[in-house]
This record gives C-alpha cells, structure tokens and sequence, in this order.
C-alpha cells in the first residue's frame, strides 16, 4: 500500500452518496418540515389537501397522463411492487426479468409466495441486461426500470409494444425524478420518496394505467389479499385511495419532506432539470473511470449503465486475484477510509452484488461534490491497494 500519498486538500461538502436513503436536497435543513401537520388527522381537510397536493405535483412534474391513476401507499417501493403483483397477476401468464437484487426479490415473491405456475424466469448477470427480444407481451411482464445493485438500466422501451395484451409492470424507483419514462409503454409504475428526491422513507407511490385499472375491475385474484395490498374489492377499485385516502396512517412529516423536495425540484426547472443534474453527475465519474486503470463500470454497455445507483468494479490485477471473502474486506476498508474521513458515506456495493463501489448520482447530488470525491478515492484505493 502507498500510505505515503498524501490526503487531498478538499472533501465534498456533502459526504452523502448513499443509494437508498439518498441524500437530501441541497440546502435541506431541518426547518423545511416546520409546516409539517403534525397532531393532526390525515383525514381532516387539511390532511387530505397535502396527500391530494402530493399527488398532484407529482402528476405535473412527471407529465403522468391525466387517465393515469397515482396512489400513495405503505412501505416505501416494496410495498407498492407488492401490491401489484398479489392484486393483479394471475390473469395471464406472467414474464419476470432480473438483472439484479430487487428484481429477483420480484421472482421470488411470483414464484415462491404467488406461486403462479405459468411464469417464465429471464435473468442476466450483474450489469447486463436479459434478452428484451424474448419478452412474450401477451404475458403480464415484471421488469426493473434501473438496477439499483448493478447499476444497469434499460436504454429505452422500444422492446415493450403498443398493442400487447399483458400488463407492464415496472419498479422504476431509481429512476423515476432522474429518467424520462415512457408512460404509454407502462401499466404501473412504483417507487418510494427515500430515492431520486431524498424523500423520508415508509412511504411507496403507485402509478395505474386505464389498462391496469381495467384489470382491477375485470378479474380477482384467487389468493387472498391482505388489507394493505387491496387496490380494489370486488372488483371495484378504491378510487378514495387515489385522491390521498391513504390505505394506512401516513407520517405527515415524511408528507411534508415530499412536498418539500417536489418543490424544489420544480424551482430548478422540474424534470427535465433532474435528468440533466443526473446525466452531469454520470459524465463526471465516467471521465474520471475513463483515465482510471483500476477500476471500470459493472455495466460495460454505455447505453445500458445507471446516472443514480452508479455501480463500479476493481479491475486491478491484485484484487481479481483475491478470493471474494477478500475482495470484499479490501472494499470495505477502502469505503472505511473515506467514512472516517467525513469524505463519502455508504458507498459500498450491495451486499449481494459483486464486491466494488456504488456511487448515487441522483439528481440531489452535486456534480462539484463528486469532483471533490474523486481524488479521495484514488488516495483511498493507494492505502488499500499493494505497492
């Protein structure tokens, strides 16, 4: 190791590139959640107004079609994955793509709880994608819009037709605030306030095509639904929960903290500012991996690879030659490093994703503090690495 490199002169100031909680806004502070309706019902007026307030600029940032339906729902992303797919596969035949951890918590949910026998498996290794090409759309098709853990995330929906039959059913929750998506190629969209916005956790949103809505009305599940995952009974959909008539009691400061970010966002520019404050971070990592010659991209394919959860692997011949129990305790001390210096927090790979670093490049994320970051990196990577 080069313990002799000196420490650089600045660090980022803010050390936060956790991919999940991600970091808060810049210029957050505890003060903006001074409004928050705190002691209070969410049922009372004023309760309702901020639910319908939240979904309603979250309909005009993201341009959601007006036939579209938006839900705020309990357990962050999870939660509201869940609730799709117990209330509305078994219908048809279902398709499951996965190229990372979440997606295959999405096959084991389908296969192991659901338990939906007509159900096809479609993975890929870490920082690739499955064949889109073998996609059967007269299935109902279970896909990640961005690996949060492997950093690669679909290019486009050219693979997903106008005329199919089956539903799609994307968790896009790294992506929703960073990505344009293609809402007339989506049926249901989820994702959680604790990811592209910073949001405070606990809380999912649910986005419904007419396509997705006419399910609901048209079939029932088999299986029993809990109370929290029932988007409509007997076949009738709650409507209630649509305009802020939560399933569960929500956090009212967490309600606040959303509103808090969606305002922001909207006085930078609104989405199409947070995709560029996205793709400007991304630039800023690939220039510095592109004149790095230890390290490279999970996602080889620059069409493929991630502006949030960017993911990134060693590729010195020291660390291919360590047996993984190695690897990942020489990762570890790098991101230890860093943490004890107040420099980057979090920033280890996932835990089931191979051993490396994984960097959020949201559109909470300054690209300055990302500059500052790198030359820490490579004095990091000079303790661990030997000489």
């Amino acid at each position: 190791m080069n313990s002799e490199m000196l420490k650089p002169a600045a660090k980022p100031a803010n050390p936060c590139f956790s991919s999940g909680p991600c970091p808060k806004r810049p210029g957050w502070t505890v003060e903006a959640l001074s409004g928050a309706l705190v002691g209070r019902s969410h049922r009372s007026k004023e309760g309702k107004a901020r639910l319908k307030a939240a979904i309603d600029e979250t309909r005009r940032l993201l341009g959601v079609p007006a036939d579209y339906r938006i839900g705020i729902v309990p357990a962050s992303d999870t939660g509201a994955v869940e609730m799709a797919l117990w209330s509305l596969l078994g219908a048809r035949p279902v398709d499951v793509l996965a190229w990372e951890s979440f997606g295959q918590e999405w096959v084991s949910d389908i296969t192991e709880s659901l338990r939906l026998p007509d159900t096809r498996v479609m993975t890929s290794a870490y920082g690739e994608l499955p064949d889109l090409t073998a996609v059967d759309f007269s299935h109902d098709v279970v896909f990640v819009w961005n690996g949060t853990t492997s950093g690669a995330r679909l290019p486009n929906a050219d693979w997903i037709p106008a005329d199919r039959t089956g539903l799609s059913i994307c968790d896009a929750t790294s992506a929703v605030f960073a990505m344009d998506l293609p809402w007339d190629k989506l049926d249901v969209v989820t994702y959680s306030w604790q990811k592209v916005l910073g949001g405070e956790g606990a809380h999912g949103m649910i986005i419904l095509s007419p396509r997705a809505a006419e399910r609901l009305t048209t079939w029932e599940p088999v299986h029993p639904l809990p109370k929290i995952f029932r988007l409509a009974k007997d076949r009738k959909i709650d409507e209630a929960l649509f305009e802020g008539a939560t399933i569960n009691t929500p956090s009212m400061i967490c309600v606040e903290d959303y509103l808090d970010a969606l305002r922001w966002a909207d006085g930078l520019g609104g989405l199409s500012a947070l995709v560029a404050r996205s793709q400007a971070n991304l630039a800023v990592l690939a220039e510095w991996v592109d004149r790095t010659p230890w390290v490279e991209f999970l996602a080889a394919d620059p069409a493929q690879r991630s502006s949030t959860s960017i993911c990134l692997k060693i590729t010195a011949p020291w660390f291919l030659e360590l047996d993984a129990k190695a690897r990942t305790q020489a990762v570890e001390k790098l991101s230890s490093l860093l943490a004890a210096e107040g420099v980057a927090y979090d920033i280890n790979a996932y835990r089931s994703a191979p051993p490396g670093l994984r960097i959020w490049g949201g559109a909470t994320v300054e690209a300055a503090d990302l500059k500052a970051l790198l030359p820490w990196l490579e004095w990091a990577y000079a303790q661990v690495a030997p000489v």
